[in-house]
């Protein structure tokens, strides 16, 4: 803990007048330091939805620890009018709760900033550059008839409240809020109403507000909603038809069972018989999971899991079986930072290559890479079509950032199109078939697919070993080497007709811009807001945001139509970067990492600061 001397905080130290500032309006940070497990989750996502609801754009991002209850934690929430939703470095708004961090909260607020804090913490406060603000937050939530163990934690309101008033948020909109946090529920809602509007007005009295901060309604959120990747995914899986789910906890990826296990039981129950026509099974491991997994997609269930990295190591066996028995399976890999157990509550994109080689001997798998909540919905149903129209597993790459954070969005869509079985037989197909028509590893199309049954289906001639092994055309087992040769040669066609049915990548292409940029995933928020800083320098840029492993053909055209193509990603080894230089060897040597890993999402400014230096080492 910080020891330092008492200093009596002054209402302001900026060396200007409110008169004489031009007000900054919807477009800010305010990063909240508090300890984990305070209650401070509520205050934030308060926070944001309130001004979600006012209609302005906003993002929040926490930043806890992967530990023990009382380690430090932050949540910023960012204010765009302009629709930047990415991370920002620093906020002009730090609101300290937690002693531990206070100092270090004080030095990183932007100059031109607020200070707001727990009155007793007692740190220098000595800039001459911020506006503060100390707020008795342990006095009023001691004032509110309160049940004396839930005073610490709606002691968090108080900020809320403080905030509202000084930067004009409507306390309805708070209230609409809690009423959505708390599903309706009026008590806990009443009960931290009192201390927020008890802090308001206690800041009203007491606090002259000196700094330029303000927020002020506007409509650039009407008809959006505000929801987390993970929720979005569990939700996009059960409108594609999920009828079985093995996991096994892990952070980040516990939030899609867990929205599962929330909506499953709204969305399938049988109008007749009013019992589930799913099944959700926590199993003992990961290895067991995708185990589960791979024996229901075998049946003939649309069947998936959900991890992070440990996990998909645990995996490996299985998906290689999957991927060489031509068996149906959807794996999401929420990532997170690694090595080893690393920091599992950071971001990262370090599982690229892992996901799409994984496995031993000669194997490649289609990954799905969501760059938004709503694609996390998209590709939650796409994903089953996809594992079985190909018969392998499918791998969808969120990340932590994405995952677990709120973001805003536009409604999700019904899925546009029917259920993709794929190649499936029935009796009636085997019948005009005849014996010697169905043979379960024979390419009849060209496409490397080969047909299959389902376990269940009337007909003698429906019967197969699936197997593992060695097998040729008629799934028996077999070593013969033009066997083996052939069946990977199979394999090899099913994976370039992936790279056809895969999404597509978005790209923009701009008229006489010689610099491209290529990312992936989450990376994307502050991509688009660095092509604006780097625009404003004179640096247009094309664009293309890649959704799918197998890298598409488009990839080549997009490479050689630039002199310099920068890959931006979250991980050391530059994972992407060097997947498109395979994909694109001739044009290799204008491929250019830009990739950085340090657990927080990437930043528009690093992104534009580093393109800029790269562009003037290159001239």
């Amino acid at each position: 803990m910080i020891v330092a001397e008492v200093e009596s905080a002054p209402q302001a130290a900026s060396t200007s007048t409110p008169d004489e500032q031009t007000p900054v309006v919807n477009d800010f940070c305010i990063n909240v330091a508090t300890k984990n497990g305070s209650g401070s989750a509520t205050a934030n996502t308060t926070l944001l939805r309130a001004l979600f609801k006012m209609g302005i754009p906003v993002s929040g991002k926490n930043v806890f620890p992967s530990n023990i209850q009382g380690m430090p934690t932050w949540y910023t929430i960012r204010l765009s009018k302009d629709n930047y939703i990415g991370r920002r470095p620093n906020a002009e708004i730090v609101v300290a709760m937690n002693p531990a961090t206070a100092l270090e909260d004080h030095q990183k607020a932007e100059p031109g900033g607020v200070f707001m804090y727990a009155d007793d913490i007692k740190i220098p406060l000595n800039r001459t550059d911020l506006s503060y603000y100390p707020i008795p937050a342990k006095k009023l939530a001691s004032e509110n008839e309160t049940d004396p163990k839930l005073r610490t934690y709606v002691a968090n309101m108080v900020y809320v409240g403080a905030l509202a008033q000084l930067l004009g948020i409507d306390l309805l909109d708070i209230e609409r809020a809690l009423l959505y946090h708390f599903r309706g529920k009026r008590k806990p809602v009443e009960t931290n109403m009192k201390v927020v509007k008890l802090a308001a007005e206690w800041a009203a009295a007491n606090l002259k507000k000196t700094d330029r901060f303000r927020v002020q309604e506007m409509h650039a959120t009407d008809g959006m909603i505000m929801i987390d990747g993970n929720t979005a995914a569990a939700l996009g899986a059960i409108y594609g038809g999920v009828s079985f789910v093995a996991w096994y906890p892990i952070t980040p990826a516990t939030g899609v069972a867990d929205g599962l296990n929330e909506y499953l039981p709204r969305l399938r129950i049988d109008p007749e018989t009013r019992k589930p026509s799913y099944s959700i099974v926590q199993a003992e491991d990961e290895l067991a999971a995708l185990g589960m997994v791979i024996g229901a997609g075998w049946a003939g269930a649309r069947a998936m899991t959900s991890t992070s990295g440990p996990g998909i190591s645990l995996m490996a066996e299985f998906t290689g079986y999957g991927y060489f028995a031509e068996i149906p399976a959807v794996i999401w890999d929420i990532q997170r930072m690694g090595p080893s157990t690393g920091m599992p509550t950071r971001v990262s994109q370090g599982d690229l290559i892992t996901a799409h080689w994984l496995g031993h001997g000669d194997s490649k798998h289609v990954c799905l890479l969501p760059g938004s909540v709503y694609e996390c919905f998209e590709f939650g149903w796409r994903a089953f079509d996809l594992a079985e129209r190909l018969q392998t597993p499918v791998f969808v790459l969120s990340d932590l950032d994405l995952g677990m954070n709120q973001w805003m969005t536009r409604p999700f869509d019904y899925p546009d199109q029917p259920m993709d079985r794929g190649k499936v037989l029935t009796a009636e197909d085997l019948n005009r078939l005849g014996i010697g028509g169905f043979k379960r590893y024979k390419d009849v199309d060209g496409d490397g697919i080969a047909p299959r049954t389902l376990p269940g289906t009337e007909h003698p001639l429906a019967a197969y070993f699936t197997r593992g092994t060695g097998h040729d055309e008629n799934a028996r087992l077999s070593e013969r080497p033009e066997d083996w040769e052939g069946n990977m040669e199979r394999l090899t066609r099913k994976f370039e007709t992936a790279r056809e049915l895969v999404p597509r990548p978005v790209e923009e292409r701009v008229e006489g811009a010689q610099v491209a940029i290529i990312a992936y995933g989450s990376t994307d928020f502050a991509v688009s807001e660095a092509r604006e800083m780097l625009a404003k320098q004179g640096i247009k840029t094309s664009y293309m945001r890649l959704r799918a492993l197998p890298l598409p053909e488009e990839a080549k055209a997009f490479v050689a139509a630039h002199e310099h193509v920068y890959v931006v990603e979250m991980n050391t080894d530059a994972q992407m970067c060097q997947l498109l230089r395979l994909h694109v060897p001739e044009a290799a040597a204008k491929i250019s990492a830009c990739n950085h890993n340090d657990g927080m999402p990437l930043t528009a400014a690093w992104i534009s600061t580093t393109i800029v230096k790269k562009e003037k080492g290159i001239h």
